[in-house]
């Protein structure tokens, strides 16, 4: 498969991680490491920050997507096709179209930043 139909794929595959994490044939495991992978997926902090030459990259051309390929294996067959295929417009012109929910991983990010002012103030 070529990397350009591997980009085409995640852009597919990241949605419906989503839908998978909501979805009720999910196991318990599955959506721990789909939330892990959305999660990171909307992270502004990366585990290897990006202003590092080279490495800096990495973890968007590497963890990610294996973090989602290990989620699509968790998943069953059945279920994930079903979310891949609701996931099709979701994102049509590039932005999800139920943007609050970014709204919890902000607050998540915005008290932990308050707990690391306050920790060295």
């Amino acid at each position: 498969m070529k990397l350009k139909d591997r980009a085409k794929k995640l852009k597919t595959d990241i949605p419906a991680v989503f839908l998978a994490l909501k979805h009720k044939g999910t196991p318990w495991y599955a959506k721990i490491t789909a939330a892990a992978v959305i999660i990171y997926a909307l992270s502004p902090i990366d585990l290897i920050p990006d202003f590092i030459p080279v490495f800096g990259y990495l973890d968007d051309l590497i963890i990610l997507p294996a973090m989602i390929w290990l989620t699509v294996k968790l998943v069953p067959n059945e279920v994930f096709s079903e979310c891949r295929e609701a996931s099709l417009g979701m994102w049509g012109d590039g932005k999800p179209k139920k943007w609050y929910y970014a709204v919890p991983f902000i607050l998540i990010w915005l008290a932990v930043i308050a707990l690391i002012i306050i920790a060295f103030i």
